[in-house]
């Protein structure tokens, strides 16, 4: 793979880009529930791009070092990678939880229960108990599943899945592609791991995407091409408008995780477009994480918003980019602020010590 700490932007611009897509899939599915009519139905599976980016992310990162570090220096590590924003978007999601103006949380759950999924939710421990929002694995923030997956995903790594061959990844990749198609064959989809009822769904995700990414770094399945970041982002951005179809779908969403997420980062990291500094690019990478993590806080406000505004479409356009505003903006203060300062801290800390 030739310039391939240059190519790890490509990558960092299409994370940033699979975020905005997630954020704008939420706002789509609360206009328009019915999949067959909404535009975006497959949004939700940027999700399993980032699994399969972490999957290739990691092995580049760590392959070549892990024998000279411990498990517990390479924990910690992502530890301070991820975790301050999960404790960031877990203090964020009770503010607006307490003060959502359409619908107080103080009047819907006692000080001892609030305390208790506040706790579970910094501590990243799923506890599917708030049935007013349909007892979500993380009633405080939602997207924190994911990262719930994420974890058991470095943990496999470290212990396991750094030592296999290549021979015994690919058989494990080819098992968890085929859970991922009969899982997908059973419920018509894949959009589950999110709640309590679909809680393993997230395994499966996780699991085929993550050795999936693993499987592309080390068996150089590298495209070399001359595509620009442009084209390979807008290429990315067209897989998740691809028509929802109730007859096929049990076949779409898995061969867009099995083979079209994989085919995307393999053209990223293999394109030998010279690469000149880019801010916006840079700002999409940076911007990926926060974003992603903080988002839907504003996401039940909106809902609640939106019930009473249905029908004026003039009103619901305004209110998106407001909101959709306002989730960049805070995300921009999240990093810079709070993510990036505490991260440099923590990591001299383990530097000195």
């Amino acid at each position: 793979m030739k310039n391939t700490n240059k190519q790890l932007v490509f990558l960092d611009g299409l994370r940033g880009i699979a975020a905005i897509i997630v954020v704008l899939f939420h706002y789509a599915e609360i206009i328009q529930p019915d999949f067959s009519k909404n535009i975006i139905a497959h949004g939700f599976l940027a999700v399993d791009f980032f699994f399969c980016l972490s999957g290739f992310i990691i092995a580049y990162a760590y392959d070549h070092k892990m024998s000279t570090i411990t498990r517990k220096k390479f924990i910690l590590q992502r530890l301070i990678r991820l975790h301050p924003l999960v404790i960031v978007g877990s203090i964020i999601g009770l503010l607006t939880f307490l003060l959502d103006p359409y619908n107080w949380g103080l009047q819907s759950t006692s000080f001892a229960n609030g305390a208790i999924i506040f706790l579970t939710s910094i501590l990243l421990i799923p506890f599917p108990v708030m049935e007013a929002r349909y007892l979500n694995n993380f009633g405080l923030n939602a997207p924190s599943w994911s990262l719930f997956w994420e974890y058991i995903a470095n943990i496999l790594y470290c212990t396991l899945l750094v030592k296999l061959s290549n021979k015994l990844l690919l058989l494990l990749s080819c098992i968890a592609a085929i859970s991922l198609i009969l899982l997908s064959v059973y419920y018509k989809n894949l959009l589950g791991g999110w709640d309590g009822s679909t809680f393993w769904h997230g395994g499966v995700r996780m699991i085929a995407s993550f050795s999936i990414g693993l499987l592309v770094y080390r068996k150089k399945w590298i495209i070399s091409n001359h595509c620009s970041f442009i084209t390979i982002a807008i290429l990315f951005s067209c897989i998740f408008i691809i028509p929802y179809n109730e007859i096929s779908n049990w076949l779409i969403e898995p061969l867009i995780v099995i083979t079209l997420f994989p085919l995307i980062i393999a053209l990223a990291a293999g394109s030998n477009k010279s690469l000149t500094p880019n801010k916006f690019i840079s700002l999409l990478g940076q911007l990926s994480y926060p974003l992603y993590i903080t988002h839907y806080a504003v996401m039940w406000i909106f809902g609640s918003l939106y019930a009473t505004i249905i029908g004026d479409t003039t009103l619901i356009t305004l209110a998106i980019i407001t909101f959709l505003t306002l989730q960049i903006i805070m995300a921009y203060l999240v990093y810079y602020w709070i993510d990036k300062p505490i991260r440099t801290m923590l990591n001299q800390k383990i530097k000195k010590s």
